[in-house]
């Protein structure tokens, strides 16, 4: 599937999380269009999707500690209810997709990954790949999930991304959020990283690593340090972390126009 992209819709994109359990319809709505019209405008793209939880699933995730591990009842009622509230978000962007006209079928995780210490262990994709091979819309999300060694636990849609990459080998992965990159300078955010290359990612480290936002670079330097692992380990590959904030950039970025941040391995002449 050599046009195959994965395209993540963050939960600060589509939530508002400063509000629980707060779906943005008007910011669905606006991104289903810029998918369908970016299908309509390259029929042979083919595309899976995943999404956040936003301001859905992570409030009960804290509350009961659920991807540290899953044991007591308590714990287990908690599991339920943090996949629960990722059902929810996965509905509602479930119809705001099938109104723009989309072909589009859910895949919950929860039902079919099967995990040990936060790291997928299995995974039937037979049911993904005739989705993709019939033309129709995969949907992911971050899920709970069982967990041989923790019980359950919680794997987020870019730690799902990581292990697809591997066995459907995509052409691009679209990380579309709210920021429009990787700052090398946050929280002044003056300043964005165009690229990011295994040669030029211990100076960026250091960068981010400066932010007085602790909580934030931690969080964006694990993501940008898996993402080039990934790009390192699959010749070809390009990711964009980006904003779907303003109207048309995420048609822009699925038509393989350049947004936010690259993040490449060099050595494969794609760029």
């Amino acid at each position: 599937m050599t046009d195959l992209i994965f395209l993540k819709l963050g939960g600060s994109l589509i939530t508002d999380k400063h509000t629980p359990h707060t779906a943005l319809p008007g910011v669905l709505a606006r991104l289903a269009q810029e998918i369908a019209d970016a299908q309509a405008a390259e029929p042979h793209l083919t595309l899976l999707l995943g999404h956040g939880s936003g301001s859905f699933g992570h409030v009960a995730a804290r509350q009961y500690g659920t991807r540290g591990g899953v044991r007591t009842p308590a714990e287990w009622q908690g599991f339920a209810a943090v996949w629960r509230e990722a059902r929810a978000l996965n509905q509602i962007v479930i119809e705001a997709l099938a109104a723009a006209g989309l072909p589009v079928i859910a895949l919950p995780p929860s039902a079919g990954v099967l995990a040990a210490d936060g790291q997928v262990t299995s995974w039937d994709l037979a049911p993904l790949r005739a989705a993709l091979a019939a033309g129709l819309l995969p949907v992911l999300n971050g899920d709970t999930i069982f967990d041989t060694l923790r019980g359950g636990t919680i794997l987020s849609t870019e730690e799902l991304f990581l292990h697809l990459a591997h066995q459907l080998h995509p052409r691009r992965i679209l990380l579309a959020g709210i920021e429009r990159g990787v700052w090398q300078d946050f929280p002044a955010c003056t300043r964005l990283i165009e690229t990011i290359t295994p040669a030029s990612y211990t100076q960026i480290a250091r960068s981010l690593g400066a932010s007085t936002a602790v909580d934030v670079t931690g969080g964006m330097l694990a993501k940008v340090r898996t993402m080039l692992d990934l790009a390192i380990t699959q010749p070809g590959l390009q990711i964009e972390i980006f904003s779907a904030q303003q109207p048309g950039l995420l048609t822009q970025a699925l038509s393989g126009s350049r947004v936010g941040t690259t993040i490449c391995n060099l050595d494969s002449d794609h760029l």
